[in-house]
């Protein structure tokens, strides 16, 4: 890591793990040479409108178009109202909560033209959820979609050392949610980019594990432009006549890549809807005439039958992540549009995909092969290579990879300059490798990241609840769904009104996602001697009914 940083707060460098604990890196190819002073928004921004693409639409949404010229007149007006009335400091988490709007990206950009930090967080968060947030990155400053203030205020009333959030896409009078706008209004339409190296820190991206604790993953400026310039130019390979379009949040990195970062780097247009349920996602694949889709798999299972009602012509890719691409998903999509589905696995400590394949190389049911810059291997736990068709544990490497804030799963996460993703995959003789499960107690449930012992905590907070368990049940539609064992205190009967009662107050509790889908009552947990509950136990009871099934 270089010596030289522009950053005046150092709090998250002086977080990042110490050197020991890093992962290899590869920057061998030629489009990773980047300089040593860096800044993801000028490459990504302004060298695009620089470079005469000012007036190509950028953003396209239900209600409005922006350009890249506008896309870059609001993030300077913004880093300005940053740097002169909010005294951002270069280094300052800047927490951004909003939907996938124009706005969102303005205030993302802005805060790396400024040298800040961007912590983004989706909407679904809950107080608890996003407290846990702030406090773990001390963030100071938000910036907050005015119709996501209710939560916003009550995450700052648990982590006070947020002492400041500026609202936007307000009613438009001032005091009632439009201050960032307000600001903006005073403001030029130029800003000096802060030069800021390549190695500085622009992203903290929040993921959930096992545990439930919040982890940062920090990505520097150069991360954001190798997702750019690996992924897409390697397998996607869009060009700037391409549209793209999907559903992933902008603050999960597969949407920031997919919908935002990778058609920017090209000069094409991205469709940015605030929700994108299967039913809006595929009427506004046709209204918008979208070219390149990125969504999860359960959004194109949903999607199959409402395919032929659609003229999709347009399309021409469709990339599927966040979740194992079911090989039944890949061929009924196939069979209704024509189109062979991009498998791909990404993490966020990896920061985007690193695993795929397109075109004669996709291989249905695979994942796909380690994609240029990138290499991956499966191992047995002391880290041996294993050979195909065994299963063990999925490791990577390349230009980006894992660093936790201040956590000390880094060293499990990081192992002789590897990353272990918490997958288990096998590869077959030709090298392309096989998705199995995952290996620790992560629900992926239609996309998203669901953190068991996170969904108990919630339970345990009931009063009627004494004990419980929760672990990933198969489902047809979603891949898994959260399932939870719930011991009642002593003369509670469970019923199906309080079956609901705890979905609804898991739903209150933490991002509503998150609930179990499923609830059974039992009179006791399998436990070691020492009192830990046994999940294996419970997963292995959900997955033997799918098993039988499976062999007929």
């Amino acid at each position: 890591m270089s010596d030289f940083t522009a950053h005046l707060d150092t709090f998250a460098r002086d977080n990042l793990p110490p050197d020991d604990q890093w992962p290899a890196f590869n920057l061998d190819l030629p489009e990773l040479d980047y300089p040593a002073r860096m800044n993801c928004a000028t490459e990504l921004l302004d060298k695009m409108v620089a470079a005469g693409h000012g007036e190509r639409p950028l953003f396209y949404t239900t209600s409005e178009t922006w350009s890249y010229g506008d896309l870059l007149e609001q993030a300077n007006r913004i880093a300005r109202v940053l740097v002169e009335d909010l005294s951002l400091a270069p280094g300052n988490r800047v927490l951004i909560r909003a939907a996938n709007n124009p706005m969102f990206m303005a205030c993302w950009f802005a805060v790396a033209k400024a040298g800040g930090i961007v912590v983004a967080t989706m909407p679904l968060l809950r107080a608890k959820e996003l407290g846990a947030i702030v406090d773990k990155a001390q963030i100071g400053l938000a910036l907050c979609d005015e119709r996501l203030a209710e939560e916003m205020e009550a995450a700052v009333a648990l982590a006070p050392v947020c002492e400041r959030v500026c609202y936007f896409n307000g009613s438009g009078a001032p005091g009632a949610g439009a201050e960032l706008e307000h600001r903006m209004a005073e403001k030029p339409t130029d800003f000096v980019n802060l030069e800021t190296a390549a190695e500085d820190i622009v992203l903290i991206a929040f993921t959930s594990g096992t545990t439930g604790k919040p982890k940062g993953t920090m990505h520097f400026h150069r991360d954001v432009m190798a997702i750019c310039d690996c992924f897409p130019r390697s397998v996607l390979k869009p060009s700037a006549e391409d549209i793209f379009i999907g559903s992933p949040p902008l603050a999960f990195t597969f949407g920031l890549g997919g919908l935002v970062t990778f058609p920017m780097r090209v000069g094409a247009a991205t469709v940015l809807l605030e929700a994108a349920p299967p039913p809006k996602l595929i009427e506004s694949i046709e209204r918008f005439k979208a070219t390149i889709c990125v969504t999860a798999p359960t959004a194109y299972r949903a999607m199959v039958d409402q395919a032929r009602h659609y003229d999709l012509t347009s399309l021409r890719q469709c990339v599927a992540a966040g979740e194992h691409l079911p090989l039944p998903t890949f061929e009924a999509w196939r069979d209704v549009t024509g189109i062979e589905i991009i498998n791909g696995i990404g993490t966020t400590e990896m920061l985007h995909i690193f695993i795929s394949a397109a075109g004669a190389d996709i291989r249905p049911g695979a994942t796909g092969k380690p994609i240029p810059g990138y290499e991956a291997m499966v191992v047995d736990e002391a880290m041996n290579p294993l050979p195909p068709g065994e299963v063990g544990r999925l490791a990577v490497r390349g230009p980006t990879g894992c660093r936790y804030l201040a956590d000390e799963r880094q060293t499990s996460y990081v192992v002789d300059g590897w990353n272990l993703t918490g997958d288990a995959y096998k590869t077959d003789a030709d090298g392309y490798f096989w998705f199995q499960a995952r290996t620790d107690d992560m629900i992926v449930s239609a996309g998203y990241n669901i953190s068991g012992p996170e969904v108990e905590e919630a339970l345990m907070a009931h009063d009627l609840v004494r004990d419980c368990a929760v672990v990933a049940a198969p489902d047809e539609e979603r891949g898994s769904i959260v399932k939870a064992f719930v011991i009642l205190g002593p003369g509670n009967p469970g019923t199906p009104a309080l079956v609901e009662a705890l979905q609804n107050f898991v739903k209150q509790t933490i991002a509503p996602y998150k609930y179990p889908r499923a609830v059974v009552f039992v009179d006791s947990l399998p436990r070691t001697e020492t009192g830990k509950v046994q999940r294996f136990k419970l997963r292995a009871m959900e997955l033997e009914p799918a098993a039988r099934a499976a062999a007929g």
